[in-house]
């Protein structure tokens, strides 16, 4: 083959490819990462191909045997990976024909750079979404032991970032919990149409060879074949699915980064984190950052992009398959790896949180957090709610001005704002009276938060058996 013509699909060509093009389209640089798959994908093709009787038995399993070859050489760091080739596709067909010969240019029989590309992406996500859900039970086995073992201990609940409501730390980290839970039923969703298998679609029209489909898919553990070979090579749907989850995978652990920055703050004071989950300052002796809830909230941002940048890359495609989709890969990989790194980093962190109960209580304490309760107790008594919220009120602003939370207060200076509250009242105006008064599923009730962890642990359970 001539200069001229020395790639692959070099035959129509007079003339090379400018040197500046060649690195500029090829793809080898960050596509090798899908070097397993590729080889998993061209051994259960061969396997198929042998099946039909487009290859002998003996061609099959001299392209297995080289295909074998060559991934040990990839995973011992020995193969060279040239950019001529452009992409891990054709590197790895280039050496698996100087190794067997020209039995090895026989492997793409019946099929397309655009099919294998399309099918090695979904075998590279469906083994980062394996990983990634098995770092997200984790997570959230740890959360639920957590929040059971802190079934009893009182903390603020917030609105607008204001003292609101007593709540309990197992109650707080449940709700933690369940936004985990629908990320859970979003990324086991999302494998469910990423197992779909393209390879057959060949080019975009399918290939006039008698391939059989439903065995390689069978070979590969894809639930099934695409169904159209036009949407199989071109769409990256599934792609951005995933990184739709990333996204609110991440929102969901930047809100609870957020939460643990705030909380391990002087001002706050509610938790400790273990040492080894942050760093020092350079200048500032005294410092103890949370460096590793900081950083998943600063990486939220990362993956919002790519999905930005995936659903850009995919709105004014045509059919069928375009080069623009060379450019999935990289945000998509870093994707997979962010949500991967930022799930291990809480999985590790979360169930070694220390709260500091005494600060959370005394924070419960301010900030009238039983107002509330005041004005269920006279609603109660016959009180119409609208003239005990007026009641309640009066007796905050007295609170603030003798700095007296309404549980600090006697049973006169009470009922200077209503005669209908009597010695009982204390009753409703602890911290435990008020978190035990919400004996209901989904209340802060420390027997409640029990159930509710126990349910959240058989729910889990359940989804595991299910995956």
């Amino acid at each position: 083959m001539s200069q001229a013509t020395n790639q692959s699909w070099g035959g129509r060509f007079s003339e090379p490819t400018d040197a500046f093009v060649a690195r500029f389209t090829a793809s080898v640089n960050f596509d090798q990462r899908l070097a397993r798959q590729d080889i998993q994908g061209s051994i259960a093709h061969a396997t198929m191909l042998a099946r039909v009787g487009v290859l002998t038995e003996e061609e099959r399993d001299a392209i297995i045997n080289g295909l074998t070859d060559i991934q040990g050489e990839i995973e011992r760091g020995e193969f060279n990976w040239s950019v001529p080739l452009e992409d891990v596709h054709m590197n790895i067909e280039a050496r698996l024909t100087d190794k067997i010969g020209i039995t090895g240019k026989k492997l793409h029989t019946g099929r397309s750079r655009n099919d294998q590309v399309a099918t090695d992406i979904r075998l590279f996500m469906r083994d980062e979404i394996d990983v990634i859900e098995a770092e997200l039970t984790r997570l959230r086995d740890g959360m639920i032991e957590l929040a059971e073992r802190e079934a009893d201990t009182i903390m603020p609940g917030f609105t607008h970032l204001q003292t609101a409501q007593p709540v309990t730390f197992g109650h707080h980290l449940l709700a933690w919990q369940e936004m985990l839970a629908r990320d859970h039923e979003r990324l086991l969703d999302c494998r469910k149409r990423v197992n779909v298998m393209p390879l057959g679609a060949a080019a975009l029209a399918g290939t006039t060879y008698p391939i059989d489909r439903h065995v390689t898919a069978d070979l590969l553990g894809f639930d099934r074949p695409a169904e159209n070979s036009l949407d199989a090579v071109s769409d990256r749907d599934f792609a951005i699915e995933f990184t739709s989850f990333a996204s609110i995978l991440l929102m969901h652990l930047s809100r609870m980064s957020e939460e643990l920055v705030l909380w391990t703050s002087a001002q706050f004071n509610f938790i400790d984190l273990p040492d080894r989950f942050c760093t020092g300052s350079s200048i500032m002796p005294q410092k103890k950052n949370p460096d590793v809830p900081e950083l998943v909230r600063g990486k939220t941002g990362r993956v919002y992009g790519h999905l930005m940048a995936l659903l850009t890359l995919m709105k004014s495609q045509p059919l069928a398959y375009n080069k623009d989709n060379q450019e999935d890969k990289e945000p998509l990989f870093d994707a997979v790896d962010t949500v991967r790194d930022c799930l291990k980093a809480f999985a590790d962190m979360v169930p070694a949180i220390v709260p500091k109960k005494e600060s959370m209580y005394e924070a419960a304490r301010r900030g009238f957090s039983t107002a509330t309760d005041l004005a269920d107790y006279l609603v109660r008594k016959g009180v119409a709610f609208r003239d005990a919220h007026e009641i309640v009120g009066l007796s905050v602003a007295y609170g603030l001005k003798t700095k007296k939370d309404l549980s600090e207060m006697t049973l006169e200076e009470l009922q200077q704002f209503s005669d209908t509250i009597e010695q009982d009242v204390f009753e409703v105006l602890t911290l435990e009276g008020s978190v035990a008064a919400r004996n209901h599923i989904g209340g802060t009730a420390p027997d409640q938060v029990r159930a509710a962890a126990n349910r959240a642990r058989e729910a889990l359970a359940a989804l595991k058996g299910a995956s």
